[in-house]
């Protein structure tokens, strides 16, 4: 169809830091359930968040406007990735990036905290029920995410216009580089020579 993809990413959620809620996420026990969250939602492709952020910990289907294709623990950081739904809620997403907004997310779970000083502690029973609900303000001090578009570009060849992405020519070239012939070689200038082209 020649429609592209729209992700999201950034930093989802942030430990040992005092969030806009007055809460900080301990980042060992944030890293625990994030990679709870990761085996059994993430890989399972069932990760998904709301435009906008209920009360509640249940997923409202009639309101996911995004599926959350990756996350990782980076130090205190958890960096995460998600699709825009297509259709739905998705569109308003979409179209509000489109036009140059700014989005940021909120993870969304439950766990009992225990008072230090000015904050709240988040205890070792946490559990995340999304990585990240697209808000308007966010949590996480560091929590706002850049939109990308992801897909296959639109490129003539010869006469036709056809799609291509980049990575497919990166593919083809490294395969044809784990051999070392003559061949091969021709192989990767025709194939160098064609992305040439696509340009």
């Amino acid at each position: 169809s020649g429609k592209k993809s729209l992700f999201i990413e950034g930093i989802f959620m942030q430990g040992n830091l005092v969030n806009g809620n007055g809460r900080e996420y301990p980042t060992k026990i944030l890293a625990k359930e994030v990679n709870r969250y990761i085996k059994e939602f993430v890989n399972k492709n069932r990760a998904y968040g709301e435009l906008g952020h209920p009360s509640g910990p249940n997923i409202n289907t009639d309101r996911i406007s995004h599926r959350i294709v990756s996350l990782e623990q980076k130090g205190d950081n958890c960096v995460g990735k998600a699709k825009v739904a297509s259709e739905g809620l998705g569109k308003i997403v979409r179209g509000t990036i489109e036009d140059g907004g700014q989005l940021a997310v909120s993870s969304r779970g439950m766990a009992s905290l225990k008072r230090e000083g000015k904050k709240n502690v988040v205890q070792d029973d946490f559990y995340l029920a999304t990585a990240g609900d697209i808000v308007i303000d966010r949590s996480a001090l560091n929590a706002f995410v850049n939109g990308v578009l992801e897909g296959k570009e639109w490129v003539m060849e010869g006469c036709l216009l056809v799609e291509k992405n980049v990575d497919d020519y990166k593919r083809e070239i490294n395969r044809a580089a784990a051999s070392v012939s003559r061949k091969t070689e021709e192989e990767m200038v025709k194939i160098f020579n064609s992305f040439l082209k696509s340009l």
